[in-house]
Order: C-alpha cells, then sequence, then structure tokens
C-alpha cells in the first residue's frame, strides 16, 4: 500500500526514537496536543515506549514514544534500550530525533547503524535549532544526509513549534493506506494508571536531587471513583533508607510537595477532583532484580 494522497486516509505507527534528552517527550506532546509524556531536564526520564494517537482528517498517526537509546549498564537500562530497539523493527516509520552539534554523537552513529540494517523509512529531525544560528545547520544536515537515505532532513524546535507542522506532514506521507486503526477520540491505548504513575514520577523527578529519580518507580495500587472524585493510592519505591529519607522529607514537607504537585496535575489530567495518598516503601535493589522489573512493568 502506497502512502496516502488526497481524499485517501493513511493510518500507521511511528517510532520516535533517539539518544536520551533530545526532546522525543516534548514533541510527542507538542504534536498530539496534550501532556501525555513527562518532561524533565534530566537524561532517561522516558522508561517505557508511550502510545500516542494524532487524529487528523486524512490520516491517524499512533506515535511510539521510546526511551533513549543509550549504553546500557544496568538491567534497567537494558531494558529500556531493548523496548526501544524492539520498537524499530514493528512500525511503518522511524522519526530519528537528534539536536545540533558539529560532530555527529557516537550514540546517533549507533541508531544510524539499527536504521541502515531495517528497511523501515526514516525521517531525520534536527531538534532544538533555537540554539544554533541557522548558517550551522547545513553542513550538519549535509553530514547526516551522507550517513544514511533519509527520507527527508527536517529542523525544528519542539519547544517553540517551529517545523513541527512541516514535520507531521512528512511523516503522514510514510503512513499507508488504511481507515483509523482507534476510535478517534483515544489519545492512547494505555490504561489511566499508567498515566498516573508517570505524574507522580515526573514530580519525584522534579523536586529530589542526585541519585533519587533514577532509583524510585511508582506503582498505582489503587483507583476508587467516588462520585464526582477519586482516591489514588500509590506506592513510590525507592532501594535504601536514605533514599526514603529524602522522598518523605523532614517532617513529611518533600512527600507532601510531590503530592500537592501530583495532585494537581491528575486533576487536570482526569478531570475530576482527586484525593492522593502518597506511601514511600523500601525495596532492595529493585533495578536490578528482573522479578521486580516485570512485576514493575519493565518486562
Amino acid at each position: 500500500m502506497g502512502s496516502p494522497r488526497a481524499g485517501e486516509h493513511g493510518s500507521g505507527f511511528i517510532a520516535v526514537a533517539g539518544r536520551p534528552n533530545v526532546g522525543k517527550s516534548t514533541l510527542v506532546n507538542r504534536i498530539v496536543g496534550q501532556d501525555l509524556c513527562i518532561v524533565t531536564p534530566k537524561a532517561q526520564t522516558t522508561r517505557h515506549r508511550i502510545t500516542a494517537m494524532h487524529n487528523m482528517p486524512n490520516a491517524q498517526m499512533i506515535l511510539l514514544d521510546t526511551p533513549g537509546i543509550h549504553k546500557a549498564e544496568t538491567p534497567l537500562n537494558r531494558s529500556m534500550v531493548e523496548a526501544a530497539v524492539d520498537t524499530l523493527s514493528n512500525v511503518d516509520g522511524i522519526l530519528f530525533l537528534t539536536t545540533p552539534s558539529k560532530k555527529i554523537h557516537e550514540q546517533d552513529l549507533r541508531i544510524i547503524d539499527l536504521l541502515k540494517r531495517g528497511k523501515t523509512p526514516a525521517i531525520l529531525g534536527i531538534n532544538k535549532i533555537d540554539t544554533i544560528a541557522p548558517p550551522a545547520l547545513l553542513p550538519m544536515m549535509e553530514n547526516y544526509s551522507q550517513l544514511h537515505s533519509f527520507e527527508e532532513i527536517i529542523p525544528i524546535s519542539a519547544l517553540l513549534g517551529s517545523g513541527v507542522d512541516e514535520l507531521v506532514d512528512a511523516l503522514v506521507k510514510l503512513l499507508p493506506i488504511g481507515p483509523p486503526l482507534y476510535p478517534p477520540d483515544d489519545v492512547s491505548d494505555l490504561p489511566v494508571k499508567f498515566f498516573i504513575s508517570e505524574i507522580i514520577r515526573e514530580q519525584v523527578i522534579k523536586l529530589t536531587q542526585q541519585e533519587i529519580p533514577y532509583k524510585t518507580t511508582v506503582v498505582v495500587e489503587s483507583f476508587k471513583e467516588r462520585g464526582n472524585s477519586v482516591l489514588i493510592q500509590a506506592d513510590i519505591h525507592a532501594e535504601r533508607d536514605s533514599q526514603k529519607k529524602i522522598l518523605v522529607g523532614r517532617r513529611g514537607q518533600m512527600i507532601k510537595r510531590i503530592g500537592i504537585a501530583a495532585r494537581e496535575k491528575i486533576e487536570e489530567f482526569l478531570e475530576c477532583r482527586v484525593r492522593l495518598e502518597l506511601f514511600v516503601k523500601i525495596t532492595p535493589h529493585w533495578s536490578r532484580n528482573p522479578r521486580m522489573l516485570k512485576e514493575f512493568g519493565y518486562r
């Protein structure tokens, strides 16, 4: 099947791939017009493959925001990279996202090697162009074009929105002709509990420092609707008692800050009142334990 032309409808899957912290989640949120993917300044924020649907009159594009592809040294990081790499071979098109640099990053070269091994058409998006002078773009685009036969190379700023419409138009051309694969009102096929746990984890990342964001995970244990409100109980798992003390904070101030910030975003997401109860638990070495990784949804 060819790509959609005038009067036709396209539907399919686009993997958004790249090394950590190049703006994949910011771009996906920008395209779908909703904060489905958590965004923080810290690298390796995205741990799961996140599905986000973008419905247009002529197409339904299902974006798969993948964890950053990097050199993985722990079981958790390996599971993240495996999820990203596996996604590349099961989609209709790939958006490879990078950022401006004089020298092509080592991890970008690895991703390009993965693209060469497959036959999936790929578009290169150079993000964060608002951080460089325009004349620097052309030699960069030329360097990448010599490494792989990209369908198109498009400079963008996911933060400011420049170039994003052009990028979406190019991605639609990669979709096969066909009817929508999901109801047009859907924004994702992931459960509500997943997004709630991600919202809570986002606040943990933003409000704590050092190793805490990388040694914690969130599990929603209870979701109960009560009239026009929802009661949510969630566990934040840390690996050591010292991490728990930081998460709880002096006189419980940190966990209170996390709870207030997360509740506000969850209420916006669910469009109803929320009572959020957070509990910090110690689960030693969970990020290195295959059984716990599976239980927490990483495998």
